[in-house]
């Protein structure tokens, strides 16, 4: 009874201090104060106004000074009277732009940097440059290598969508770190650190300035700049142009998924009900017809198609998901040797593996032949990981055949310059002329 009488006394101390309270406003809270929308905010505390779409984000997201001259008036003209290539490249960065973006913020980056690629490769990430580059991002082979983009007869990471735009942010960072300045930074993204840092050293001796407009550099690093700040200024405000941006919503357009098993890239595309054309846009760096599990764990796909590869992968009957495997040349051999050696045709050989004619293939070389309905294995991660072709000029081969006879040989080259009865050079040519033929063959 006392318990009851001590809860029933305790529940009317709490309803009377509620009903005590000052309505909101009164000035005896004491330190309390209302909360109101401007003070909201708190440390920690996911803020919900999120931009509307991706370019509205990117707009928020803009740290770098910006570049006024008259090279920015005549690149931002050049791109403002081209609105259907404007278009095809905004609509083709459509499925990168938002992953790049997420990285760049992790990063605490300039997020105009998003809109490099429409500089280097218009968002195209199969492009490959006179020069080699290759990618999304333009990397060369030395420097993707440097960067870690794995380059081999079966995948190139510069290709990428991931790596690669890992490796640009990294390459990019760095370069900032070393210069200070992103305009330099993207110089020496074009043209090479040394050679902006040469470039620097010699205005510094000369007593000149060393900002990125004072250096004496090539055209096409002179106009680099100019035309990132030129697409900046369109995505910053397109009506100003008569610009009309597609769309991009302010979320994933892919999502990363475990390849299970080596796979045809048909099959691959067939079971998360994609075209084709879109898998390889987001799994550039698979250049072959077949994927392998060991050396690519994961593949890109358009997020509500991941679920449905997932499940039709698990509910597929199909025996055989890869109907191309790698083979190991063993030794060094004509390329109409090694076609026989697989059961294939030559051309079709040549064709598959990027044969050019009047080749040999050297030892070791791994490559692209059918896979047997007997072979269960995959592919092993050694050789998806390593596998390269190495190829040689059949001439060169063959020249090294005749000279293996060292200097006995190139002395029966010479004594061959004169026939059994010593005659010159010179002789011989004048008999050749003469109708002496069995002489100047010899």
């Amino acid at each position: 009874m006392r318990f009851l009488l001590a809860v029933f006394s305790l529940s009317l101390v709490l309803l009377t201090g509620c009903a005590n309270l000052p309505e909101q406003g009164s000035k005896n809270l004491g330190d309390l104060s209302p909360v109101t929308k401007g003070n909201a905010k708190r440390d920690g505390v996911a803020q919900l106004n999120l931009p509307n779409d991706l370019w509205e984000r990117i707009r928020k997201g803009y740290q770098m000074p910006e570049l006024e001259n008259d090279l920015v008036t005549d690149r931002t003209q050049w791109y403002g009277n081209k609105p259907d290539y404007i278009q095809r490249m905004t609509e083709r960065s459509s499925k990168y732009l938002f992953h790049i973006v997420e990285e760049l913020e992790a990063r605490k980056m300039p997020t105009e940097l998003a809109l490099l690629p429409f500089i280097e490769s218009a968002f195209n990430p199969q492009a490959v440059s006179s020069a080699r580059a290759s990618g999304m991002w333009q990397f060369m082979p030395a420097t993707g290598k440097s960067f870690d983009l794995k380059q081999n007869v079966f995948r190139d990471d510069r290709r990428d969508v991931q790596a690669s735009t890992r490796a640009a942010l990294d390459y990019l960072e760095r370069l900032h770190k070393m210069f200070g300045d992103w305009h330099l930074a993207l110089a020496a993204y074009n043209w090479g650190e040394g050679n902006v840092g040469k470039a620097i050293a010699r205005n510094k001796r000369a007593g000149l300035p060393t900002t990125y407009a004072d250096l004496n550099m090539p055209m096409e690093t002179r106009m680099y700049v100019p035309k990132l700040q030129a697409m900046k200024n369109i995505v910053g405000n397109p009506p100003a142009f008569n610009l009309v941006l597609p769309s991009i919503p302010n979320h994933p357009y892919f999502q990363s998924v475990p390849l299970p098993r080596d796979m045809d890239v048909t099959v691959a595309a067939k079971l998360a009900d994609i075209p084709v054309e879109d898998f390889k846009a987001l799994n550039p760096s698979a250049h072959r017809p077949v994927l392998l599990a060991a050396g690519s764990p994961n593949i890109l796909l358009p997020w509500d198609n991941a679920e449905v590869f997932q499940r039709n992968y698990e509910a597929s009957s199909i025996a055989r998901m890869a109907t191309w495997t790698a083979w190991i040349a063993p030794t060094t051999m004509k390329v109409a040797d090694a076609a026989k050696r697989v059961n294939m045709n030559e051309a079709d050989f040549r064709a598959i593996n990027n044969i050019p004619p009047r080749m040999l293939i050297k030892a070791g070389s791994a490559l692209l032949v059918p896979r047997s309905a007997s072979m269960l294995g995959d592919v092993t991660a050694q050789v998806a990981d390593n596998g390269k072709l190495d190829l040689s000029p059949e001439a060169v081969a063959r020249r090294k055949a005749s000279g293996k006879g060292g200097k006995h040989a190139k002395g029966t080259k010479l004594a061959s310059a004169k026939d059994s009865k010593g005659m010159s050079k010179k002789q011989v040519a004048d008999k050749k002329g003469k109708g002496d033929v069995k002489v100047a063959k010899k």
